[in-house]
């Protein structure tokens, strides 16, 4: 008679009083005890100083101490994140390859072009919401516009002369927003992030922008740009004397950033919930704390599926602005 090597080693099991079962390791168990065994990237869909780059950089130094494996931040700038996302959605689905973004490339994007390189569903795993915050209005410190009035005024004096830079998706619907909503003409100029925006601004090849307050709220403090307003509904605390947008005359103004995490589609659940973990401690690490605080933003968490469905409102959120505001898919 002739015995398979599987039932031979099944029968020596038995013999030792051991079964099977007691040598099966759940799939997902495996993949959460080896990672991370190798470092982790964390890919940025903006440039170095830009908001979501602090941020994945205080969140990489916690994830770093507490797993002991380096965290590398990867700036893939450019085509409105598009270059990142869609890095990070062909990359291999093991937990190694994280991509920490904005309402830019998984809310706004299909609603500004006819095309992606990828699908901000379909290529990706959520994993959870990072934070959100608000933006303000900047002018240089030596321009003329001292008010939201003023930069109102000029608008409708010279239609389509003034200028304004965005460097990403919350800044350009921001100034698209602010274009329809007070019922003016501004001059739309594109960067690949809003500090390349900032520093046209502070050279004076641009007039205006509204931008992260990580961004803006440190050189308005320098004394380089002069703050205008807030575009949420409610001040910044970092600025409680400057007006809100909708103070300032255009009322109903409010507009808002937030960032999360996600890995491409197909990582194994338990690999995703630990990354999660790490994430959420990160978010609490005096690091993240210290960005929060510095950039009037809030820390915003939440479970893959809860991320999943704030993400499904916010692209509904951002479909109807973008079209109400008159913004045509490139």
């Amino acid at each position: 008679m002739t015995i398979s090597c599987s039932s031979l080693l099944r029968r020596r099991l038995l013999a030792a009083g051991l079964g099977v079962a007691a040598f099966v390791v759940p799939i997902g168990a495996a993949h959460a005890q080896a990672w991370p065994a190798k470092p982790i990237t964390f890919v940025v869909p903006f440039a170095a100083g830009s908001a979501t780059d602090q941020l994945a950089r205080a969140l990489g130094q916690s994830v770093s101490v507490d797993t002991k494996q380096a965290v590398v931040v990867d700036n893939k700038a450019g085509a409105s994140g598009m270059l990142a996302a869609q890095n990070v959605a062909r990359a291999a689905p093991d937990g190694y390859t994280v991509l920490i973004t904005t309402n830019t490339t998984h809310a706004a994007n299909e609603h500004l072009y006819k095309k992606l390189p990828y699908d901000p569903v379909k290529d990706f795993a959520p994993v959870t919401a990072l934070g959100k915050g608000g933006q303000i209005m900047v002018v240089n410190a030596a321009s003329p516009y001292k008010t939201v009035a003023d930069v109102l005024a000029a608008a409708k004096q010279q239609p389509g002369k003034l200028s304004f830079g965005s460097g990403s998706s919350s800044s350009r619907v921001a100034g698209e927003l602010f274009k329809q909503m007070a019922h003016v003409d501004l001059l739309h100029v594109p960067y690949k992030s809003n500090p390349l925006a900032i520093t046209d601004l502070l050279g004076g090849q641009i007039d205006l922008m509204i931008t992260d307050t990580s961004t803006g709220v440190p050189q308005v403090k320098a004394g380089k740009l002069r703050a205008l307003g807030v575009s949420t509904a409610q001040r910044s605390p970092l600025l409680p004397e400057l007006p809100t947008i909708d103070e300032a005359g255009v009322k109903g103004y409010d507009m808002g950033y937030w960032f999360a995490a996600y890995v491409p589609a197909g990582t194994p659940p338990a690999v995703v919930q630990r990354l999660r973990e790490l994430l959420i401690n990160g978010t609490g690490s005096a690091a993240a704390k210290s960005f929060f605080d510095a950039s009037g933003s809030v820390a915003f968490t939440t479970t893959p599926d809860g991320l999943a469905s704030f993400q499904a409102g916010e692209t509904q959120k951002w479909g109807r602005v973008i079209k109400s505001a008159g913004i045509e898919p490139e």
